[in-house]
């Protein structure tokens, strides 16, 4: 929905979050009238369409009505509610949205709404390479191939180890061609490159001054790279000449390591686009993932960001280090991201959070105030888990557990049935993680981990799962009779 100034907006909500609910849309300042409505239930992540709309439908006399007011124009629920909004707007006669899961988050729902109907195009294709190639079967090639391609790979580059032939390189591209890959070999050997040329490939990675009239005779599209020890004059020089014969290629001026020439090699980089802006440019980025001992993920996609200021052509990676493992997967959100962004002349911030992999976005925190206020009205033994910017805090309508030593808070908490003390275990684990890490915490929801978060069965589902649909007085997690 948009924050249009005319509209008044209804907000439905449970028991226990009416008093924060009415806090935060007070500081919000949004543009637009607001209203609320609290239902008969504690727990707002508990309510469904059907329960909303069916008490909407009760009589005017019934003490479970409610009542939608006349002035407004659209209703908003929690993003956790279930069910499908359509079944309500029949009910209330208004648009209904989902919201955010947290209220918290409402400022920032109605702030950064906007439609980016052209997200996901990207200018620049990543090269993948398979080290050491033709030490795999063909079964453990193909299978590293479509992790490759699933992960966003445009072209497998082969890594060719010593001693290889020139009919074995042969054979497999002409494998990964039968499957409709795009294929590079990276060697300097030139009957290599004339036979992995005659089967089909795509790119030869490299020639220089060595090979290169090699260049004269390829179909395959040649990198071109500096002489050894020749910097990157040599590089303009060789490409200079590969165009004179009437050859496309792409330019790499070679990325180096940090305390290798790294900054150099930047410099390099840049001074070739000024010197041919039309030209294709590549670059290595794994010299730098792969060589640092840093998560990828940053490494990855500031390179990115770079690669898509100088307008390359190509990057070159692949995972090797386990700390650079998902690289290519990095690489394919991050030039999405980076197009975007330049393309539009924004910042590339608040926009694609998959690759904020250790760190949010945002930290959601409580305050132990609220927590207090709401474990007063609580009537039921589940278990609640929330944290401040120090503490995790467990609470039902008997126990208020706070601390950082989750053995201690769990101990407090009474609980004695097998299934509920598992659920408790992890979802603490979770929290004092979240806490450690600096992450927003929800309970029954799986951390944010970017776009290596995997999701967790729903509270109820892991409820039934662990209990096998048994109730109990100790329960950890919402059911219905505790509406």
């Amino acid at each position: 929905m948009t924050a249009d100034p005319a509209q008044k907006v209804l907000f439905i909500t449970g028991r226990l979050a009416e008093p924060a609910l009415r806090r935060t849309l007070a500081e919000a300042s949004l543009p637009f009238a607001t209203e609320i409505v609290v239902m008969p239930i504690s727990v707002a992540a508990l309510m469904t369409t059907g329960w909303m709309a069916y008490h909407f439908k009760l009589p005017d006399s019934h003490p479970r009505h409610r009542r939608v007011p006349e002035d407004c124009s659209h209703v908003l629920i929690p993003g956790n509610c279930e069910g499908d909004v359509a079944e309500l707007e029949q009910v209330c006669g208004l648009p209904v949205s989902k919201g955010p899961i947290d209220l918290q988050d409402i400022p920032r729902h109605f702030g950064r709404v906007q439609s980016r109907p052209d997200y996901g195009a990207y200018s620049i294709e990543i090269m993948a390479e398979i080290q050491d190639a033709l030490r795999l079967s063909e079964a453990d090639l193909l299978q590293r191939a479509a992790y490759y391609r699933a992960s966003g790979a445009d072209v497998i580059d082969l890594g060719i180890t010593p001693g290889s032939t020139g009919e074995t390189v042969a054979q497999v591209v002409q494998l990964l061609k039968a499957s409709d890959y795009r294929v590079s070999v990276d060697t300097l050997d030139s009957a290599i490159i004339r036979q992995a040329d005659a089967a089909g490939v795509d790119y030869v990675l490299s020639l220089n001054q060595q090979n290169l009239s090699l260049g004269r005779e390829l179909r395959a599209t040649p990198v071109v790279i500096p002489d050894e020890e020749g910097g990157v004059e040599s590089l303009w020089r060789n490409a200079e000449q590969l165009w004179q014969w009437g050859v496309d290629c792409l330019l790499d001026p070679i990325a180096q390591p940090i305390g290798f020439g790294f900054s150099q090699s930047i410099v390099d980089l840049a001074q070739t686009r000024q010197r041919y802006p039309e030209a294709k440019l590549m670059l290595g980025t794994h010299h730098l993932s792969e060589l640092t001992d840093a998560d990828s993920t940053g490494i990855n996609t500031l390179l990115m960001g770079l690669a898509q200021e100088l307008n390359l052509s190509f990057v070159l990676t692949t995972e090797v280090a386990p700390w650079a493992r998902g690289s290519i997967r990095e690489l394919d959100i991050a030039r999405r991201l980076m197009h975007y962004a330049l393309n539009r002349g924004v910042p590339p911030k608040r926009i694609e959070e998959g690759l904020l992999t250790v760190k949010d976005s945002r930290l959601l925190r409580q305050d132990r105030a609220t927590l207090e206020e709401m474990q007063a009205a609580l009537t039921d033994p589940n278990v609640r888990i929330y944290l401040d910017q120090s503490q995790i805090y467990a609470f039902n309508n008997h126990v208020f557990a706070a601390g950082t030593d989750i053995e201690l808070i769990f101990n407090q908490l009474e609980i004695r049935e097998a299934g509920h003390a598992f659920y408790l275990g992890c979802e603490l684990t979770k929290a004092q993680l979240a806490l450690q890490l600096g992450k927003t915490y929800h309970q029954d929801r799986a951390l944010r981990w970017g776009y290596l978060t995997v999701e967790e069965p729903s509270g109820s589902e892991r409820h039934r799962r662990l209990t096998g649909g048994r109730s109990s007085s100790n329960s950890s997690t919402p059911t219905e009779s505790n509406r």
